[in-house]
Order: C-alpha cells, then structure tokens, then sequence
C-alpha cells in the first residue's frame, strides 16, 4: 500500500501543517489501496508564499531556459512512464492498456508538445514603434480531476512552465497517486524550488483557499460545471483570470448518408471508453427515426462485445467507474431513464454478471428517449448511452445545440460538404467529423457552461500569458 501523506512544496517533501488522512479506495476491488494527507489553508499559504518568490526569477528566466527545463521533465516523465501508467489504473480504475497507450501518454504528449511550441512561440510583436509582449501572468492554481489525471495535469503545468508562470497544484483527493508521482518527476527533473509546488486535498479546503487566495493570479480548474462556479465565486473578489474546463453532453448526429453500421459502432465503443468518464463522451446520439430501430440492433450487438472486469487483465475493455459515490450516481440515473419511459436497448441497473466486488457498471443503451429527460439532460459520467431520434435534420441540430453543455459534437456522414455544414452549425468548442481526433496541438475547451479558456498546443499558451504594450519602444 502506497503512503503518501507529504506535500511538494518549495522543492521539498514536508508534512503537512495540520496533519488529516484520507483513504484512497482502488475501485476495482474497494479495498484501500493508498493514504494521502489532506491540506488545510495553511498549506496552501505556505505554497502561494513558496510560489510567489520563485515568480520573481523564473518569471524572468530566458526561453532556452525554460527548453532546457521541459527536456529534462520529458526525459523525467519517459523515466517513470510505467509508475504513471500503473497508478492509473489502480487509483481511477483505467484498463491497463488504457492507461498505458493513452492515459500515461496523455502527460507525456503534453509535456512534448509543450516543448516544441517553446522553440518557436513568439513572445515579442512590433506595432510600428511600439512593441507588445506576452509576458508570463504569475502564480497559478492548478486544481484536476479524477478521470483523466496527468491529461489534465500535463495541459496545465507543461504550459504555465513553458511561459514562465509558478503554480500549485491540487490533483484529484480521489486519485491522486499518479500526480504525487507528477511531483517527484517535477523533483527528478530539477524544477527550481517554488517554481512548482503541490498539495492533496478536497475543493472546501484547498480548493478554496487557492481560489480566494489574494496572491494567486489565475485559477485554471477542471472538473464539474457546478464546482468551476464555486472557484469563479471564490475568485471574483480579487479579480483572478479563471480558465474552466467543464461538463458536457454532447450530440453525436448520425446524418441520413452515413454508414450506419460504422457511425453507431464507434459512437458506441467511444461512449464506453475509460467508462464513460470523459467530459467530452458522445452520450447522446442522435439517430433518423426510420434507421432508430436498426441503429438499436447494431448498439446492442457491438455492446456484447465489451468486456468488463479486472483493470489489470489484458482482455479487459472497461474497468469500473471510479468510486461507489459515482457508482451510486450513475444506477440512480439508469433508474431514472427507466422510470421516465426510455427503452432500454442494452445493460440496466446493477453490477455485470459474475461481479460481486468493485464499482463496475453494466455497460447500458437506452433509446427512443427524448431531449427533456433527464439521461438526455444530465452528464451521466458513465458508460451509459442515450439515442434520440429525430425526422429532420434541422430538428437533428436544435437538439444537438438544445443543452446547457458546448463541449464537443460529433457528426457522421459519408458526404464530407455536409458534414462540414452541419458541424459549423453546432455550438461547442471541439467538433469532430466520423471519429477523428485531435492532437496536443488542437485546442481543447468548450461553450457556454461548458467553460471558458483554452488548452493543448500553442493555443494553451495564451491563458498563461498577460498583454503588456510599451507604447514608444522603438523610437
């Protein structure tokens, strides 16, 4: 069983002021399988102090600096790729070669892409006679979830080092192991002392002490669209920028010229990747009512083919969803589908056959549901699917659109014109046109409650950085 109960702070690993365990549950068998400290106010004073003197150099450090920097956390992260990838898997549940081919790789890409947009980002822009430079915004909290770990740790930190910022962050208190192995990476890689520091802990606590934190500048959250509103809250008094990464529920419109079978089969396998718990999941699929039926038949029969079971079994295709709050969350919502007239197609309440132990859920269709219940309503955050059909295409787009969400949206169609056409007319932040996916490089955020801010690529970049014009530069 892993202990660890210290925090990174100031290039150290110290006790916490106020010592408070808490126990963290492997999902797969609900037995404790770690201990972490859970910090208090005082921590996080002690890392904002620790981060604001770092700021005073390393904000003013030079580009080949920071290159030489991120070479090493790269060489750092290849080093402890495999301890990544494990803690994954133990703490969140992610099938192993899940964890290993994208989880794990997810923090590594970042961390590389990071490195390449470095070498040629322009820091400096000549206006005639004047000049205008993007200059590193200061300290940065950085809070992440527990669904996709160092994905959303690597697209925060590998940034705000890049440009010059100093951070704190908070991982996820319900799977914090593989970001206490982000720190010793950050530690192994020589990131000066201050520059990055990092506490456990829950979002009353820490969270909201970073947010309110007078000498914090910017709060860069991801997580549900509910606590992003907290940390703007908590941030308002002092005017901090504060980028959000939030829920989502977004449309996967199969058009009438797709190929049926190809569009159902990967909106399907996508739905139930890592469980469901992507903010950016398919989970409603909009299907034309007179292929609904057969659209059923195909989710049904490509759902038969998932396998279920121990993380660490090479056949596995879905492990559980990450604990038993989320567990319960999820089998309320099917019941709820259930009650509220949707058909279900596939899977249903309870646990798979022969799965006793652990929060797995049955892999789960329901159709001929509608965009006002609640399944097509709420972010479900498990593997469970909802098609709605619809007679026109127009209608098709009002019901994508028809969501306080803008994260993603799918389109399927065999005709790539009209796909275009109809993914210009979807409100959210990335689209993506029969099963393509983006790189580090393309930007990654959402619309409306969705939230606001960018990351990935050079495009994350920007959220990191101030705008200063010196007017007479040149003269």
């Amino acid at each position: 069983m892993r202990n660890y109960t210290q925090f990174y702070i100031d290039g150290k690993w110290v006790d916490p002021i106020s010592p408070r365990s808490l126990e963290v549950i492997n999902p797969a068998t609900e037995t404790v399988c770690a201990t972490i400290s859970i910090g208090s106010e005082a921590d996080v004073d002690k890392a904002v102090a620790a981060a604001r003197k770092a700021f005073e150099s390393y904000g003013r450090s030079s580009v080949a600096e920071r290159i030489e920097l991120l070479e090493s956390c790269v060489a750092a992260y290849e080093k402890r790729y495999n301890d990544i990838a494990a803690a994954i898997s133990e703490e969140m549940g992610a099938p192993k070669t899940l964890a290993v081919t994208a989880q794990a790789h997810a923090g590594l890409g970042h961390l590389q892409e990071a490195l390449k947009v470095l070498r040629t980002f322009e820091f400096e822009e000549d206006l005639g006679e004047h000049r205008v430079f993007k200059e590193p915004i200061g300290v940065c909290g950085l809070i992440t979830p527990w669904n996709w770990p160092v994905n959303q740790i690597g697209c925060k930190v590998a940034p705000a080092l890049a440009v010059g910022c100093t951070m704190i962050l908070k991982p996820s208190e319900v799977a914090p192991l593989s970001g206490y192995i982000w720190s010793q990476i950050m530690d192994e890689a020589g990131v000066p002392a201050g520059v990055f520091n990092m506490i456990n802990g829950d979002g009353p606590g820490v969270g909201t002490a970073l947010s309110k934190h007078p000498d914090v500048d910017m709060m860069s959250f991801t997580g549900s669209t509910r606590a992003g509103s907290l940390v703007a809250q908590n941030a308002a008094p002092t005017v901090k920028r504060v980028t959000q990464e939030l829920g989502g529920k977004s449309p996967n419109i199969i058009l009438s010229d797709a190929n049926l079978e190809e569009a159902v089969t990967r909106g399907v396998m996508h739905m139930y990747n890592n469980s469901g718990q992507s903010c950016n999941a398919p989970s409603r699929m909009l299907v034309p009512a007179d292929k609904l039926e057969q659209a059923e038949e195909i989710a049904k029969a490509v759902t038969a083919n998932v396998v279920t079971g121990d993380p660490q079994d090479e056949n596995t295709t879905m492990g559980p969803v990450v604990s038993e709050v989320q567990f319960n969350k999820i089998q309320g919502l099917i019941e709820k589908g259930i009650a509220e007239g949707a058909k279900l197609v596939v899977g249903g309440p309870g646990r798979p056959e022969g799965l006793e132990k652990g929060y797995f859920v049955r892999p789960t269709v329901f159709s001929q549901a509608n965009n006002e219940m609640t399944i097509a309503r709420e972010e479900i955050f498990g593997p469970v699917l909802v098609m709605i059909p619809y007679t026109t295409e127009e209608e098709a787009i009002r019901i994508a659109n028809d969501t306080p969400y803008g994260l993603a949206g799918y389109v399927q169609s065999e005709n790539i014109e009209h796909a275009r056409e109809v993914a210009s007319r979807i409100r959210a932040g990335n689209i993506h046109i029969n099963g393509a996916k983006g790189g580090y490089d393309v930007p990654f955020g959402g619309f409306k409650q969705s939230g606001n801010g960018r990351e990935w690529g050079h495009h994350g970049f920007n959220d990191f950085l101030e705008i200063k014009a010196v007017e007479g530069y040149g003269l």
